[in-house]
């Protein structure tokens, strides 16, 4: 082990880090573990923003860090900031290198490479930075001014497995763009259950998305053995990093 501290989550939008990974967030913190989250969109001192303090609360996941760029699709989400699939790649990598010195987490967690279920570009982008700056934070002549290296010891990406697809489409329909990982593919199936109360009520703290009838809605909206069965796993693909020798 590394002897860092829990997991560090980077997500695209203020409600991934409830939606894909609440539950790991919150047995995390009810086993002592510290977490945070790290969203790659959207500014302090915008409403969402406000939702998802309240949100990691609920999970026990800290205070918002942020990279402070706009979503791809709400220019208005970072006033006066480049879209994160626009901004500089070398300058949102030095952006999340420094959250991940700063909290020396043994594993980052992240989106997949398709970006989820839905491949919302955002995500994508995402999880190309996370898994750039996971590299890149243990080494001594990479951003030097942002902190001291830390190498996690592996980057685990929040997906869904093939199988699950029959069951998934009850919420998300026959949409064309539904990507899934083969299941032989999937290292870690978490058991949620235990933590799905506090999952529900940090995805029900994105109010905004919640009354637009955004996915938030949709989920906190089923009855209690569908959400059971759609929320009570998730599933992540371990990739281990190799370790770096750090002076």
């Amino acid at each position: 082990m590394t002897g860092g501290r829990g997991m560090l989550v980077v997500v695209a939008h203020p409600d991934d880090e409830a939606l894909a990974t609440g539950g790991l967030l919150a047995r995390a913190a009810d086993e002592g573990s510290a977490g945070a989250v790290v969203t790659a969109t959207w500014a302090a001192g915008t409403s969402r923003v406000e939702e998802l303090a309240e949100a990691l609360a609920v999970l026990g996941a800290g205070e918002p860090r942020l990279l402070g760029f706009a979503d791809a699709r709400v220019p208005e989400s970072a006033p006066a900031r480049p879209r994160l699939v626009d901004a500089p790649l070398d300058d949102a990598v030095r952006r999340l290198v420094a959250h991940i010195r700063d909290v020396r987490p043994e594993v980052v967690v992240t989106h997949d490479a398709y970006g989820g279920l839905t491949g919302h570009p955002d995500h994508r982008h995402t999880h190309r930075v996370a898994v750039l700056a996971a590299q890149a934070a243990g080494l001594d002549q990479m951003y030097p001014d942002v902190g001291e290296p830390w190498q996690p010891e592996a980057v685990w990406f929040a997906t869904h497995p093939r199988s699950a697809l029959p069951m998934l489409a009850e919420v998300v329909g026959s949409r064309r763009s539904v990507h899934t990982m083969p299941d032989t593919a999937v290292t870690h199936v978490v058991d949620v259950r235990p933590w799905l109360r506090v999952k529900l009520a940090a995805i029900a703290a994105h109010r905004s998305e919640v009354g637009r009838g955004a996915l938030p809605g949709v989920v906190v909206g089923l009855d209690d053995a569908t959400q059971q069965r759609l929320l009570g796993t998730e599933w992540y693909v371990e990739q281990r990093l190799a370790p770096v020798t750090v002076p």
